[in-house]
């Protein structure tokens, strides 16, 4: 299974993307709502897009009212769900998936990312075939491992990966079984520092030199767009990468 990009990496990605976070979350809190009810104790995907929001600061009548406009107590946007793959050079493979009001718009502009950067866009299932999805919870370096292991082995987690390069720790599951091994991993005093339903590769591709550079390139290009909400891709990037 593929590793996502470090905990200090995301960070500042994040960081660097501020401004537009709120509203990626705010659209996913929407479509989440619309889709399965306003109530996160019966809706999983909200409950997920919630404590996202939660987790960069996003006050709770930001996302009351997100949910309002989505239930139809508040006027609000339609959005639908696209995904679009393709492969970035280097032969690396990306799924791009967006929320948008408009698909003419996305898809141009997602089209005109993968151009401008050396890569093409397939058709639906070319390359989603060789990710699955899954829960993550996140431990950085000088957390304890025995600890861990034992608390996510009660919690009903599927795998725990050590990672023998800095000692970071990941507990997978299932997505149906994500928020209830993370509750029972907060329970059990062990709150992750990154925590996601997200989609990893069964197998990486290493890049390196300006391949890599033209990987990230791309791949920040599109977390760029306003209708992207995630981008994954099966690139294994060096630490030059994203200096």
């Amino acid at each position: 299974m593929g590793r996502g990009p470090s905990i200090e990496a995301r960070k500042n990605a994040s960081d660097a993307k501020r401004g537009k976070i709120f509203t990626k979350i705010i659209r996913e809190i929407g479509v989440a709502a619309r889709g399965g009810g306003g109530d996160p104790n019966n809706n999983p995907r909200l409950r997920v897009a919630m404590d996202k929001g939660l987790a960069v600061n996003m006050s709770k009548d930001v996302i009351e009212r997100a949910i309002k406009k989505a239930t139809g107590e508040l006027e609000g946007v339609d959005y639908e769900e696209i995904r679009y793959e393709g492969y970035a050079p280097g032969g690396v493979a990306v799924i791009v998936d967006c929320l948008t009001d408009n698909r003419v718009r996305t898809v141009a502009d997602v089209r005109h990312a993968f151009s401008k950067c050396g890569g093409n866009m397939g058709t639906e299932g070319s390359v989603a075939f060789m990710f699955k999805r899954l829960g993550v919870l996140s431990f950085a370096p000088g957390a304890d491992e025995e600890a861990i292991t034992e608390a996510a082995i009660d919690a009903g987690a599927d795998d725990i990966v050590v990672y023998p390069d800095d000692g970071s720790i990941d507990v997978v599951t299932s997505p149906d079984a994500f928020n209830a091994v993370k509750d029972a991993m907060a329970a059990a005093g062990h709150v992750a520092d990154h925590a996601e339903i997200t989609f990893r590769a069964d197998n990486d591709i290493k890049v390196e030199g300006d391949v890599a550079l033209q990987v990230k390139k791309l791949l920040d290009m599109l977390e760029d767009l306003d209708d992207v909400q995630d981008v994954y891709s099966n690139a294994e990037l060096g630490a030059d990468a994203y200096a």
